[in-house]
């Protein structure tokens, strides 16, 4: 049986896989590839959600709450922090790493035989794959998971789900999707199933496009706005608290997450959660209680330290909104000093715009992945100091946060963020020489 190393060098080695060769952009080589493998994607319940952003923390909401309520949840989001044993968990644990290795062994005869085909299986399909069949042996109750890009064409969308959601849409993987909102938001609806019940917090235009595809599609269209309201009330200070209040029910949450933009995602689950069949659905207590026990890394994780120090994974102009004002409301009067990597496929510029809305200096830096490369830093504090802002390019992570902790205002804030990659690497590194540190 392979190790857990190899199993790693196996996967990165199909990164580059693109389409399948024999049918380019389409579904055929992942329905193959689960055909070989018996299918595990309709063994159990499902729950499909994609969108722009907040899909991720959608995902994790609802699969808390579930685990709350008994049942045993898979889940499975992308991209990973640390390990891509992330891509699988269950009840909130992700698969171990010998687990892992196992088996993405046994579905090797199944990968061979989609190849000879297809293609071999991309990195995704794989990583996809393997969460399914995890999920399949491990008998879970339901699982929650998460669009990889799109909706129309994403290897998910072979599932059968009990309910789909679309929590928002904005512009993000336009050189696949399509520049405009309004034809990015067609290919997420491609998501929509008949009889499947499809909750969406998209606004005006994307919207009406979502709406007009679940028409088409026979799918029931359920507007979270409709369903749901949230109203406000005082919270910690490193949390936050607030109702949602539905038609069926009052959610008095507290959550251990900070950003103003996870209560629409709070509101989101939520109302996704209500359109489960009996069997499933959670009651409002075991919401409750799932919601408040919620850990979600690198989304507005904060960490206090002189200066205290946040993670947020922030790759697109929509995140990188949410991002500032969620900074703007939590720490107001703050100043913040930026850790930047930004991948070179991603919009550099929208990316840090919202941020220069902030007070704030830079650090760029970068990250050396298979398959992946970063916008230079050097390109990237050109556009910081051509908006007036003080900039610096530092290629190595660790230096870049070390310089920024050093020279950043001991009563200011240093947010990390951009790049999973950058984002995943120093909060890595943060946990191991600071975190454990201060507990010793």
């Amino acid at each position: 049986m392979m190790t857990f190393r190899e199993a790693g060098e196996y996967l990165l080695g199909t990164i580059n896989e693109t389409a399948s060769r024999r049918n380019p952009q389409r579904l055929e080589r992942m329905s193959a590839l689960l055909r070989n493998l018996g299918d595990p994607h309709l063994q159990y319940p499902t729950i499909h959600v994609g969108g722009t952003s907040g899909k991720g923390s959608t995902c994790t909401m609802i699969a808390a709450a579930l685990t709350a309520s008994g049942r045993v949840t898979g889940l499975h989001t992308k991209p990973h922090l640390s390990s891509m044993t992330e891509r699988a968990r269950i009840d909130g644990r992700a698969v171990e790493e010998e687990e892992f290795a196992r088996l993405l062994d046994e579905m090797m005869p199944a990968l061979q035989a989609t190849a000879q085909e297809y293609g071999r299986p991309s990195y995704y399909e794989t990583l996809l794959a393997l969460a399914y069949v995890h999920f399949r042996e491990a008998k879970v109750d339901v699982a929650v998971i998460e669009v990889g890009v799109g909706g129309s064409l994403d290897g998910t969308n072979l599932l059968r789900p009990e309910t789909s959601v679309i929590t928002n849409v904005g512009l993000d993987h336009t050189e696949i999707l399509g520049d405009t909102v309004e034809l990015i938001a067609r290919d997420k609806a491609g998501i929509a199933k008949a009889g499947v019940p499809l909750v969406s917090d998209a606004v005006s235009p994307a919207r009406e496009v979502i709406e007009a595809a679940c028409g088409r599609a026979g799918a029931p269209f359920i507007a979270v706005s409709e369903h749901a309201q949230v109203v406000a009330r005082s919270g910690e200070r490193y949390g936050q608290s607030f109702d949602v209040v539905t038609q069926s029910a009052t959610y008095t949450l507290a959550l251990p997450v900070l950003g103003r933009f996870q209560q629409r995602n709070a509101a989101t689950a939520i109302v996704a959660l209500e359109t489960l069949r009996a069997d499933l659905r959670p009651t409002p207590a075991q919401v409750e209680a799932g919601f408040a026990n919620l850990v979600i890394p690198g989304r507005m994780e904060f960490f206090p330290a002189h200066p205290a120090v946040v993670f947020d994974v922030a790759h697109n102009p929509d995140k990188a909104r949410s991002l500032a004002e969620a900074l703007r409301e939590t720490f107001p009067g703050k100043r913040f000093t930026f850790v930047i990597a930004v991948s070179d496929e991603k919009d550099a510029l929208g990316v840090l715009t919202p941020l220069f809305g902030l007070p704030s200096s830079f650090i760029f830096t970068a990250f050396e992945l298979p398959g992946r490369t970063s916008t230079r830093p050097s390109r990237l504090a050109n556009m910081a100091e051509q908006h007036g802002f003080a900039a610096r390019a530092i290629g190595e992570p660790v230096e870049a946060l070390a310089i920024a902790r050093r020279n950043g205002d001991g009563d200011g804030i240093v947010v990390v963020t951009g790049s999973t990659f950058v984002v995943g690497t120093l909060r890595d590194w943060w946990l191991t020489n600071v975190a454990e540190r201060s507990r010793s």
